[in-house]
């Protein structure tokens, strides 16, 4: 009596881990976290060729940007899987001369506020 009630449940258990609908659920979870993947790694794409691009076109970046785009931009995409143009960007940006950091800017900013104040 005991064998037919296991041999029961096991049957049962196997059936639904067989099922088509148990297998469409797993294949939807999967298929939203890839669709949730392809939209971080675009937008972390979109982010590093734009922040990239305007240290470039400025000429120079300071030391806590350049920390900034490799450890919140840069690494976390390639940790991803990303590559393409990104590396270009990258190698572009490592190329531009390093200026001091972050308070240092502000200082800048505050003393070409000043100057222009004065005038």
């Amino acid at each position: 009596m005991m064998d037919s009630w296991v041999s029961l449940i096991a049957t049962i258990f196997v059936s639904g881990l067989a099922s088509s609908g148990l297998w469409a659920y797993i294949q939807s979870r999967t298929s939203r976290h890839s669709a949730s993947d392809q939209l971080l790694m675009g937008l972390a794409h979109e982010r590093i060729v734009h922040v990239g691009s305007h240290y470039v076109n400025r000429g120079w970046l300071t030391y806590d940007e350049y920390n900034d785009f490799i450890k919140y931009l840069y690494q976390p995409y390639t940790n991803l899987g990303g590559n393409g143009m990104v590396e270009k960007v990258k190698s572009e940006v490592e190329k531009l001369p390093l200026k001091s950091g972050r308070i240092e800017k502000i200082l800048e900013v505050r003393n070409a506020s000043k100057q222009q104040d004065v005038r």
